[in-house]
């Protein structure tokens, strides 16, 4: 079950903000969405004023007719299980949003009931309460007992939540009109998920979407390139909601913010304008994508099944503070800072790429663009695989301005850079100045807690 679905849900929501306009869109949206009561009063624990909101995909096959399971390629109907759980953190001054990928078989400790894979949780809380119970009280018990295991798991309180279902995801999907992705190399799991698709870049939805975000079988890491493909697909969703094409049409955005309430489930108190408006500021390379940190994605429980063994309680919690902690007070107020004019700019160059001469062309052309190249040389490594920008705490603006002409650079702040001057760091996906990284250059992979931004296009497997 993608996770794609019910991001795409609730990153709709960014077209409620603003005018007359948005607000009539959100009381179409309040009109229409499910609710339930997800929130639980006890085991959900944390401080801090920043937005956490847990997003489900249900992978309940309940209500699909014999044909959308047929065009699906979704198999029988297995239970309540949620097999997609993502955690999206945004801080207070809603300057970006980090969306932590759960894998479904994380082995962990379930309020009441042990240990046992994750996606048992929701499980367990619906088939926990008495025979008498509604099918609503079902899901809320179901929901309550996710967010408890994933408080517990995070150390962090979680303040919202939304799940979707795979119809659901299906007509939201097609409402969006495609979604561009972009694979290294061609994949056929015709039998499993359906996933049939060539290299390269393409754009997808509907039926293809979700055999897209599904595919695990014939994937060199299974269960974690499928939260790769989750990731991917978010951020082509969120990239194709930004653009004028979704803005500048009003109809496409009522429709798409009806598809979103009709499929949503949220909890009783998450305001989707207020939501809205906490994120429009937020671009694309604010958004980071993050795999919670994993210690064996191959591991065995006692009864010999497949589990995927999570770091220690400590070494989460610690992870999930950083994650949180709100920006040191010296940076900029407004969110990212203005980029400082070319002029201003001192860059050192080195080049870990292991491609000789780099260091030397980069040189030359920064300073054809106005910059002044302080020096150039090798870095001490010449295995970097992503070009890195370097700066002094306080250097925001430089590395701002060096960031405008080096697209799909990593920017750090580093003790060892000279304040006034920026390192430029050549990794193998430097193409030059002004030049994009390589497309077809394999995407980090994510075998933990490593990042991507929604702005990310390279390719993935």
């Amino acid at each position: 079950m993608g996770a794609g679905r019910a991001v795409a849900a609730v990153l709709s929501a960014v077209l409620l903000a603003g005018s007359g306009w948005g607000w009539y869109l959100g009381q179409v949206a309040d009109a229409t969405v499910n609710r339930t009561d997800a929130i639980p009063n006890e085991g959900n624990e944390g401080d801090g004023e920043a937005m956490n909101l847990l997003l489900a995909g249900n992978d309940s096959r309940s209500d699909l007719t014999e044909e959308q399971l047929a065009e699906l390629n979704a198999g029988t109907d297995s239970g309540v299980n949620t097999d997609t759980m993502i955690l999206v953190h945004v801080p207070a001054d809603g300057s970006g949003a980090s969306f932590v990928s759960f894998p479904r078989d994380s082995y962990v400790e379930i309020p009441g009931h042990g240990e046992d894979k994750l996606n048992a949780a929701y499980s367990y809380g619906y088939h926990g309460v008495e025979d008498s119970a509604s099918e609503s009280e079902r899901q809320a018990a179901g929901a309550q007992l996710l967010v408890q295991t994933i408080s517990r798991l995070s150390g962090l309180e979680i303040d919202h939540y939304a799940e979707v279902d795979l119809l659901g995801f299906f007509n939201l999907t097609s409402v969006v009109g495609g979604v561009e992705v972009n694979l290294c190399e061609a994949v056929d799991d015709s039998f499993y998920s359906g996933a049939v698709f060539p290299a390269g870049k393409q754009t997808i939805s509907g039926a293809d979407a979700l055999k897209f975000v599904r595919q695990r079988h014939g994937l060199p890491r299974v269960d974690i390139d499928r939260i790769v493909r989750q990731q991917v697909f978010i951020a082509g969703v969120l990239r194709k909601m930004l653009s004028d094409e979704v803005l500048l049409d009003l109809g496409k955005q009522r429709e798409l913010v009806q598809a979103a309430a009709d499929s949503l489930t949220v909890d009783e108190n998450l305001d989707l304008l207020q939501l809205a408006e906490q994120m429009q500021s937020v671009t694309a390379e604010a958004i980071e994508f993050r795999t919670i940190p994993i210690v064996n994605p191959d591991g065995r429980d006692e009864e010999g099944r497949s589990i995927v063994e999570l770091d220690d309680v400590e070494t989460l919690h610690t992870f999930f503070a950083e994650l949180s902690a709100e920006p040191e007070e010296s940076a900029p107020e407004g969110g990212a800072p203005e980029p400082a004019d070319p002029s201003e700019v001192s860059v050192a160059v080195f080049n870990g790429s292991g491609i000789s001469g780099l260091a030397a062309s980069a040189r030359d052309e920064l300073e054809t663009g106005g910059f002044t190249v302080a020096s150039a040389g090798n870095a001490a490594s010449s295995d970097l695989e992503r070009t890195e920008i370097r700066h002094a705490a306080g250097d925001e603006a430089l590395a701002a301005g060096l960031a405008a002409v080096v697209p799909g650079a990593v920017v750090t702040v580093a003790d060892d850079a000279t304040p006034g001057t920026v390192q430029l760091v050549l990794g193998s996906d430097f193409n030059g100045i002004g030049q994009a990284p390589d497309a077809e250059s394999p995407a980090a992979p994510a075998a933990g807690d490593e990042a991507r931004t929604a702005a990310d296009t390279g390719c993935i497997y």
